[in-house]
């Protein structure tokens, strides 16, 4: 596994103030901090973290944290100094608290109108939904992109973590919007603005190549009957002899041709093009798979164009030789944790910093961004 590596990133320069919470907001600004941002977490007493030591919060790694009591009389003022000198701004508060906190896009534009001001929520702005709350699996469940999940029909749709719609659908789609008005905002006539990223809309936006096929009528709005979502035999997931479990995608038929001769049953299986024999094709394969275990199978196809893979699990897939000597994953600070993507010739990232700890940073901000009001509260106290 490689070690953390030096690199600021090409977006060394920029300044970004984060409004703590959870999920994909905090992901959003670590991906811009791994970038090269300079990100300021603006934590609140109590904090708003997600039940572990904040020493293993890696969404907080590469950023620097003071803390600010909102309530507090001084507290929107102080947001507002560190929007003044930054050049983003990321809250994922519902709709309006930011406003009623004074701290809302017209307050920060007064102060800094080419203020990139990033709003991430789960159902957007506005529209019938807008202020009630929910989580990642209701997002997905609107958009139709949970459907799309789980290879059979008469099952319920699993949940796949939290990665669909808080970090795929919410978080990536908040970065890249952020980066576009940055641009703008630093054109010629250029001007901040409102990037309104909701996970529902970037959810949905994922699957524009299926509503395409849908259009076409080469996609059935049903999961489980069809090629990318487990309804094709050469398409999915096969248990080996040891419960462990093989990953097929060998979709071209070159590809298919060859995993089938590795596994042994080219010449007993019915025409892949025949779908009425599709389930006889899954069970011969399926039969073929339980025969050996995962390490043999990953023997047999390893260095193989039959698009073959053994499903590993978080703490093996640091470990496996591909991804070892690329350096998807790093160590620092004693954590094993994904590298920064994607990767740059000129201006490499790196996890330069730990996990930020709430207000551990507020003298070093306060300098290095001239914003005297957010010191420490001891370093404030009239001498």
């Amino acid at each position: 596994m490689a070690a953390a590596t030096g690199g600021n990133g090409p977006l060394d320069g920029v300044r970004v103030v984060e409004l703590a919470g959870i999920g994909p907001g905090p992901f959003a600004a670590m991906v811009l901090a791994d970038l090269g941002a300079d990100v300021v977490r603006v934590d609140r007493p109590g904090g708003a973290g997600i039940g572990i030591d904040p020493a293993y919060d890696l969404t907080n790694r590469n950023k620097r944290s003071v803390l600010v009591d909102l309530k507090a009389d001084d507290g929107p003022g102080r947001v507002l100094d560190l929007a003044a000198r930054a050049d983003v701004l990321i809250e994922g508060y519902r709709p309006g608290v930011a406003e009623r906190l004074g701290i809302g896009p017209r307050a920060c534009h007064a102060r800094n109108p080419k203020l990139v001001y990033g709003r991430m929520t789960g159902w957007g702005q506005e529209g019938p939904l807008a202020t009630r709350a929910g989580h990642d699996i209701a997002y997905i469940a609107l958009t139709g992109a949970l459907s799309l999940t789980g290879g059979s029909p008469d099952q319920p749709p699993p949940v796949p973590a939290n990665l669909l719609g808080d970090y795929a659908g919410g978080a990536l789609y908040l970065a890249v919007g952020v980066l576009a008005a940055l641009h703008h905002a630093r054109s010629p006539g250029g001007t901040g603005q409102v990037v309104d990223a909701a996970i529902t809309d970037g959810t949905a936006h994922l699957a524009t190549m299926i509503h395409g096929m849908l259009a076409a009528g080469s996609w059935q709005d049903r999961r489980g009957g069809n090629l990318l979502d487990g309804g094709s035999p050469f398409y999915g997931t096969y248990e080996t002899a040891d419960g462990q479990y093989m990953a097929v995608g060998a979709l071209e038929e070159r590809f298919y041709d060859e995993f089938v001769r590795l596994l042994g049953i080219a010449d007993t299986v019915p025409p892949r093009a025949d779908l009425a024999r599709w389930g006889e094709l899954r069970a011969a394969v399926a039969d073929r798979f339980r025969a050996r275990t995962r390490a043999e199978w990953t023997a047999v196809f390893e260095g193989t164009d039959a698009c073959v893979a053994p499903v590993l699990s978080l703490r093996e897939a640091p470990e496996h030789p591909h991804l070892a000597a690329r350096g998807t994953f790093t160590d620092h600070g004693g954590i094993t944790q994904p590298a920064p993507a994607p990767r740059f010739s000129a201006t490499p990232g790196s996890v330069r910093r730990p996990p930020a700890q709430p207000g551990a940073d507020a003298d070093d901000v306060a300098r290095d961004w001239d914003v005297p009001s957010i010191r420490t509260a001891d370093s404030r106290r009239p001498q």
